[in-house]
């Protein structure tokens, strides 16, 4: 499980948009604002959120730690 944090800083560290993940991830503009306005486990199903883990993943992101320990990203 990812958290918002974790996607907002792989957005971040990869200086793409919200329409860049979009376009990759297939999920829509508005699911992914709402996604990233909250703070912690986003309110998603699991599906959506390994569309964006792939997505990012993909494009050379790393998840590390758990939502309880260190959650946080790198690029590999």
């Amino acid at each position: 499980m990812i958290l918002s944090q974790q996607i907002r800083a792989a957005r971040a560290l990869l200086r793409i948009t919200v329409v860049d993940l979009a376009n990759a991830s297939g999920v829509g503009i508005a699911t992914i604002k709402r996604i990233e306005a909250v703070n912690g486990i986003p309110p998603a199903h699991a599906r959506t959120l390994d569309q964006i883990s792939r997505a990012l993943s993909d494009a050379g992101i790393e998840f590390v730690g758990t939502p309880d320990d260190r959650p946080g990203v790198r690029i590999k």
